[in-house]
């Protein structure tokens, strides 16, 4: 029961999670700035969890090395919003959402070089395939002009890497022992926080009094962020940062369709081939992920 628990939680977070590139680049359209973007996603949805846990009667209540680890996470995971964001505005949202479903790859390596998982075949041959998906991906985006193609996918590929270590902490430090509302709460706030800072700094974060502006910003805010995110570490504690990846699928293709039927972005061979070259890469590293477990 708590391993189809965990399977449900993680294909709830990676289908809700594909609906941030939709009001990303919505309200990017309208103005708003990266740090606006991230400063009202985050501000809102750690609002509306701090809330629920409240009612909830949760403790929010942190001892100093949990405290610690809690830091570090909400880093990693302001750095993957931060470079997504980056990444949706150079690049088309689904090849973008599509290399940062590589993650998996980065949790099965720093597992490896970090915490003495032995390495095989299967993960060196998934890299291999990762790789290739990505190089197809790219050539497909060759046609779709939204900014620096480079930088776009530099982005994307620093994502896959903060997201790996995000789930690998969220599993392997104090922070597993933190109610997962609760630690949403701390990391969310955190990066709501810092991203408030960075806006400041560069230009000023306004005071959204339109109400449209408001449909899109509840829309990243509650489902694509407040959801995913507790989804995602009720799915981590339940079956492990390998195993949530098992429907992460859901994410890419989510973000590919919104992409292809709201923005008009376009749909290659390279672009498919590439898709299903890092599905067959993340599908290899669960398997093993899956092997192991048994």
């Amino acid at each position: 029961m708590n391993r189809l628990k965990g399977i449900l939680w993680a294909a709830l977070s990676s289908s809700t999670f594909g609906l941030a590139p939709l009001f990303t680049l919505l309200l990017l359209g309208i103005g708003y700035s990266s740090f606006e973007v991230l400063t009202y996603r985050w501000g809102v949805a750690s609002i509306c969890l701090v809330a629920f846990g409240l009612l909830s009667r949760r403790n929010f209540r942190l001892a100093r090395p949990e405290l610690k680890s809690v830091l570090v996470l909400s880093l990693f995971r302001a750095v993957t919003s931060f470079s997504l964001v980056i990444a949706y505005q150079h690049i088309a949202s689904g090849v973008a959402s599509t290399i940062h479903f590589m993650y998996p790859l980065a949790v099965a390596l720093a597992m490896i070089c970090f915490f003495g998982e032995r390495g095989s075949v299967r993960i060196f041959l998934a890299i291999a395939l990762s790789v290739a998906g990505a190089v197809f991906l790219s050539l497909g985006n060759d046609g779709f002009v939204r900014g620096n193609t480079a930088l776009g996918l530099l982005a994307a590929a620093v994502s896959v890497v903060s997201y790996g270590g995000y789930i690998v902490g969220v599993r392997r430090s104090r922070a597993v022992r933190i109610d997962s509302i609760v630690l949403t709460c701390y990391v969310m706030g955190i990066g709501a926080l810092l991203f408030f800072i960075g806006g400041c700094l560069s230009g000023g974060v306004r005071l959204e009094t339109d109400p449209r502006a408001w449909l899109y910003i509840l829309g990243i805010a509650l489902p694509a962020t407040a959801v995913s995110n507790m989804a995602l570490v009720k799915a981590i504690k339940c079956i492990g940062p390998t195993m949530t990846s098992i429907l992460g699928a859901m994410e890419p293709f989510t973000a590919v369709v919104i992409g292809i039927l709201v923005f008009g972005e376009p749909f290659t061979w390279q672009g498919a081939s590439g898709i299903l070259l890092i599905v067959a890469a993340v599908t290899t590293v669960v398997w093993k992920g899956r092997r192991a477990e048994a």
